[in-house]
């Protein structure tokens, strides 16, 4: 039995050694362009017809370690990441008051602001939209907006996603859009949204800052990611239960072993994976996690034309959340691209409805 235990430590230790070298590795965040821009003209939109299920992927079943002393040493091993869910629901997100920070040009029935907040000590910045008029009882319902990668020297606050903003805000949410840690004036630096935790702890502390909100009911609070925000939204969802649902549009919601082998993989064969390396990033994944978001719904949107996020993602994330026993609606788009510019003004109604209905 010693001699067992030694062996897999020693299996550990180089797995946690090899898996998180590779995530951690310069360049693994891939340059995924998010340039979503307002739509000049309204899209067509065709029939609005629900997708069916989708069966062209199988869950992902995790690989079953051979006694408990491996299995509780892998959970071990895992937490002691500070991207794992365990690590993160460790911690605390205190949040802070919205500080307004410049008061920008008003939307059609909404106010618009840039403001800052706390996260780690460091001061970020976002893009906060508050519908006029008092709010209901208990406070607006409110939807925390995370971005897809922009290069944080590129990103601006007040660029990007302006439609999308808009389609919530016009229908009675407020909705905040952080900068993340290291983007624009926000303080920090960017280490990338996949394998640090920055991001997802500058994503609770925005909604820790929602709930501190008198404007904003707390009790209704929801999650918007495109691309990586999508990751990030997920891994949010799982570790403060107070967001109630998420709409994810073309999110990097694969199994971490599928985006270390198959994602942006370098020239010639994809990396192989042996057990012990696969359970460990599946242990990092918020994937292997979704029984805990006990019937908190996600939505899914992608197109199948995406070269920036395979379709494929959706259709794994999709199939792991109905062997979990959760809800999810999967909304697949034919033909479109990583920002469903062909089915903008469809998307966005379906996300708001979706809204409407859960939070």
């Amino acid at each position: 039995m010693r001699t067992l235990r030694l062996l897999v430590l020693a299996a550990l230790g180089w797995l946690g050694y090899t898996a998180v070298t590779y995530l951690q590795g310069p360049g693994s965040s891939p340059p995924v362009s998010t340039s979503l821009r307002p739509a000049e003209k309204r899209q067509p939109e065709g029939q609005p017809t629900t997708v069916q299920p989708d069966t062209t992927v199988q869950p992902d079943a995790t690989v079953q370690l051979d006694t408990p002393v491996q299995a509780r040493l892998m959970e071990q091993a895992v937490a002691r990441q500070p991207i794992s869910i365990q690590a993160l629901r460790a911690r605390e997100y205190p949040g802070s008051p919205l500080t307004t920070e410049r008061t920008l040009e008003r939307g059609a029935g909404y106010s618009r602001s840039v403001v800052s907040y706390r996260s780690d000590g460091l001061k970020i910045y976002a893009l906060l939209t508050v519908p006029d008029g008092s709010p209901p009882a208990g406070g607006w319902p409110a939807i925390v907006f995370n971005h897809g990668y922009i290069p944080p020297d590129k990103y601006r606050t007040t660029e990007r996603y302006v439609a999308y903003q808009d389609a919530f805000a016009r229908a009675g949410f407020v909705t905040l859009k952080s900068d993340y840690r290291g983007h624009g004036d926000s303080e920090g630096e960017a280490d990338g949204g996949y394998n640090d935790p920055g991001y997802t702890v500058d994503v609770l502390n925005a909604a820790a800052s929602l709930k501190k909100d008198g404007r904003v009911n707390p009790a209704r609070l929801g999650l918007w990611g495109h691309s990586m925000g999508g990751q990030l939204s997920l891994r949010a969802m799982l570790v403060d239960r107070d967001l109630k649902a998420a709409s994810l549009w073309a999110g990097v919601v694969a199994d971490y072993a599928v985006l270390q082998t198959e994602w942006h993989a370098p020239e010639g064969a994809q990396r192989q994976l042996d057990s012990l390396n696969r359970q460990f990033l599946r242990g990092l994944s918020p994937n292997a996690y979704l029984t805990e978001l006990n019937g908190r719904p996600i939505q899914l949107h992608h197109g199948t034309a995406d070269k920036d996020v395979p379709y494929s993602f959706q259709v794994a994330l999709a199939n792991d959340l109905r062997a979990a026993g959760q809800g999810v609606e999967a909304y697949r788009y034919e033909g479109d691209d990583h920002n469903l510019s062909g089915n903008l003004g469809l998307a966005l109604r379906r996300s708001v409805q979706f809204f409407q209905r859960n939070l």
